[in-house]
């Protein structure tokens, strides 16, 4: 695969971390900027990797923060995380779970046993929730 080799070391994936950490200095919107800026390969690297937490890659890809509870949540999870899902929510009885998938964001809400549907892209969260409330 062509994208594999144009992949960083892990010291370097975290060299390029560490630059593009300092230079947005605790701003995540400059981070998503900046991110925007880095080769896709390497960009994919850094968005489930454990250089960046998952609160940095859902600002990343929805470019807004989601409430102080769900940004909580994602702060203490490293964007690693991502590839198997972190529960960003707990709604009722439902759960919404963001992952990464394919190099895009993708909500799911589940009964805690199962996932009753998927949504993907920009507008994945709002859906998410939307869902929920259609259910309640």
């Amino acid at each position: 695969m062509q994208d594999r080799e144009k992949v960083p070391s892990y010291g370097e994936l975290a060299g390029i971390a560490e630059h593009l950490l300092e230079k947005a200095d605790e701003d995540e919107a400059l981070l998503a900027r900046e991110l925007d800026t880095v080769d896709p390969a390497v960009r994919r690297e850094l968005l489930v990797s454990d250089f960046l937490n998952a609160y940095q890659v859902y600002y990343y890809y929805f470019r807004e923060a989601p409430g102080e509870l769900e940004k909580e949540r994602l702060i203490l999870q490293p964007a690693s995380a991502l590839v198997q899902g972190v529960m960003i929510a707990e709604l009722e009885l439902l759960e919404v779970i963001f992952r990464v998938e394919d190099d895009q964001p993708v909500m799911s809400v589940s009964d805690g046993d199962q996932v009753l549907v998927n949504y993907r892209g920009r507008d994945a969260y709002r859906r998410a929730l939307a869902f929920i409330d259609a259910s309640l």
